[in-house]
């Protein structure tokens, strides 16, 4: 569904990305693994357009995507929940989910009913601007906001960042069942035991270059990686 040949970006004469080759297929949960500021944000941007590339080439469902302006990238299929979440302060739970709602691969699979379905809290606090949740309701809004529309891939970047305990065991749940529904799914977070047990494969970034990847069982069977390339 997604891949990214020999990737590089830069911010400004400050070149972050060298080399990063990896391959996202349908129904799969890839992570982008590696240690702060070692490049997978930077990959991230590059991928939804927010950063062009220098060199390399992303293509999803076989079209070209590098050089595509964001809106043109989502268009494609791809939900992104950012770092930091960003969701609409002013607009209230309900108003952030339809400002995104689209459904341009047949009937939608994502509506509000199903959202809150997967996350009662939101519906409790639909009347409430996105300004006054709690990190972790502004986590499920940004989940829920990307969802609704209906993506083909989803990427969220630092899934659990800052979440209490017990708000991070809803999210990794809810990536469970979006993972047993077949969507397509990148996640970047330091969790490395819950990313193991959720997704099928990962690539681990440092430097701005793929030194690693495998499967989930390669990964648990070799602890030096960990040991290398992602304790601090």
């Amino acid at each position: 569904m997604l891949t990214v040949s020999h990737l590089q970006a830069a911010y400004g004469a400050a070149q972050v990305l060298f080399d990063i080759s990896f391959e996202v297929g349908g129904g799969e949960v890839v992570t982008l693994l590696g240690r702060n500021g070692m490049g997978k944000t930077t990959t991230v941007k590059t991928i939804m357009g927010l950063l062009r590339p220098k060199g390399g080439e992303i293509r999803f469902d076989g079209r070209l995507l590098s050089g595509l302006p964001p809106f043109r990238i989502a268009q494609q299929g791809i939900g992104l929940v950012p770092e930091g979440r960003q969701v609409f302060p002013t607009l209230t739970v309900e108003e952030n989910l339809v400002a995104t709602a689209a459904s341009r691969f047949g009937p939608p699979s994502w509506t509000l009913e199903r959202i809150y379905e997967l996350f009662p809290r939101l519906k409790e606090r639909r009347g409430n601007l996105g300004s006054q949740l709690s990190g972790g309701e502004q986590q499920m809004l940004a989940i829920g906001r990307a969802l609704m529309t209906n993506p083909k891939l989803l990427i969220l970047d630092e899934a659990t960042e800052g979440l209490a305990p017990l708000i991070r065991a809803e999210i990794w749940d809810c990536l469970r069942r979006l993972k047993a529904e077949r969507l397509a799914i990148i996640v970047i977070d330091k969790n490395v035991d819950a990313l193991v047990s959720l997704a099928d494969r990962h690539v681990i970034v440092e430097k701005g270059r793929v030194v690693w990847s495998g499967t989930s069982a390669e990964l648990r069977a070799d602890p030096t990686v960990k040991d290398r390339f992602l304790h601090v």
